[in-house]
């Protein structure tokens, strides 16, 4: 979790929330649960579910093809 960073969890449903595909096809994420010393685990396809939640395919970039 980024310092200061927010959970999707609870956001008004005004606030967009960008979900690359890749992540909604795990079986298990792990975000942040709003406290910095605690973590929730969900299965992805639950992401999908949030409130003004948008899968894009494409959206994230692979760690190794990034320079």
């Amino acid at each position: 979790m980024e310092y200061g960073g927010i959970t999707p969890i609870g956001l008004p449903p005004s606030w967009p929330i960008l979900i690359d595909s890749t992540v909604v096809q795990q079986p298990y994420v792990i975000i942040g649960s709003g406290i910095r010393g605690s973590k929730l685990l969900l299965p992805g396809p639950l992401l999908a579910r949030l409130p003004a939640a948008e899968v894009i395919a494409g959206l994230a970039t692979p760690a190794a093809a990034v320079n």
